[in-house]
């Protein structure tokens, strides 16, 4: 930490990489930061480009609202099923993100989640700083931002990562309602190996003075296969649709889920995957819990190889990606980052 506080309050010949590696090396994350008394944002974290966004924007539009769609009547007719599993195609064929409520996970429950990722980053620094590490193999870690020395600005958050493999819990019902929604057999998107892995990513972003300046998260697709985010009540995500960033408002009791990069791909571009991004906010701290159905380098979290479904294609629509290994998927999706490009453009074939 007396590194760190040397560069914070360094003035003159800034140099980046050395005030990016002093954050790394005190492993405090953001909050250390606030802890250590900043009350101006050191350069590693100014985004600049969404600065100069901000500054040209118009008024943000509120007219959109991603699609809210209600479980309950889920178990209860084969009608309000198919109506269901109409709803969902719609979302995921034009938005990529819709909210679920009525889902039968107790508001009690999730709001145990959001305090248990709460009491972790809270906890004294002494006692989590042994698990702070950038080892993408380790099971359990946290650190801030996973691709701290590859993205041209840091993001105002820290993680805690849960990796569970080879016998993750799978998304069940919601795989089946996703495999309907693509005609398939319903159990189809629950038996495909590259669909096995399961990250549970607790975000913590903590309040800032000048929000305007940096970002909690910036622009970017999730390069999984499914994410269902559980997020508290201070807000901040938004969704670029239609050329514009629209906020996604919280939903008390409701799950928020996405299409990811690798859903895209085995879907031949069916279902898409879009940017998304999280403000910062002097409003919070902002908590919120991913489960990022994901590839990752544990054996068990899929395997083989990972390409459009075959019962997807046709002669009017023939395969637009090529199939890609585990490991090549995993190794690029560490490698890239969140640089605002699509995981799966990387796979996509030459016309």
């Amino acid at each position: 930490m007396e590194e760190l506080n040397k560069m914070i309050a360094q003035t003159s010949e800034y140099d980046w990489e050395r005030e990016l590696q002093a954050f790394d090396d005190s492993k405090a994350g953001v909050k250390g930061l606030l802890d250590a008394g900043v009350t101006s944002l050191p350069r590693i974290f100014l985004h600049n480009q969404y600065v100069a966004e901000k500054q040209s924007d118009s008024e943000m539009v509120t007219k959109f609202s991603i699609p809210v769609i209600d479980f309950e009547g889920l178990g209860k007719s084969a009608a309000q099923r198919a109506d269901i599993v109409r709803r969902i195609k719609d979302a995921c064929e034009n938005w990529g993100f819709f909210q679920v409520v009525h889902h039968e996970i107790p508001l009690s429950v999730m709001e145990k989640v959001i305090e248990g990722v709460r009491r972790f980053h809270e906890q004294n620094f002494e006692v989590k700083k042994e698990f702070y590490s950038r080892d993408v193999t380790r099971k359990f870690s946290y650190n801030s931002n996973f691709d701290l020395h590859k993205a041209r600005a840091a993001n105002w958050r820290y993680t805690l990562s849960c990796v569970f493999a080879p016998n993750p819990p799978d998304p069940k019902e919601m795989a089946k309602l996703l495999s309907e929604a693509l005609g398939l057999n319903p159990n189809h998107l629950k038996d495909m190996e590259c669909a096995k892995g399961l990250v549970l990513a607790g975000h913590y972003y903590p309040t800032f003075p000048e929000p305007d300046l940096t970002l909690g998260l910036s622009s970017h697709t999730d390069g999984g296969f499914l994410t269902i985010l559980l997020q508290d009540q201070v807000g901040g995500l938004q969704v670029f649709h239609e050329n514009q960033w629209f906020d996604v408002p919280f939903v008390p009791g409701s799950l928020i889920v996405n299409i990811g990069d690798l859903m895209q791909l085995i879907t031949n571009d069916k279902f898409k995957s879009v940017h998304h991004r999280v403000l910062a906010t002097n409003a919070g701290p902002r908590i919120s819990m991913a489960s990022l159905f994901i590839m990752n380098f544990q054996e068990g979290s899929g395997s083989g190889l990972c390409g459009p479904i075959k019962e997807l294609l046709s002669n009017e629509n023939p395969p637009m990606y090529r199939d890609t290994s585990r490991k090549e998927y995993v190794t690029y999706l560490y490698s890239k980052g969140l640089d605002g490009t699509s995981l799966s453009s990387n796979f996509k074939l030459q016309k």
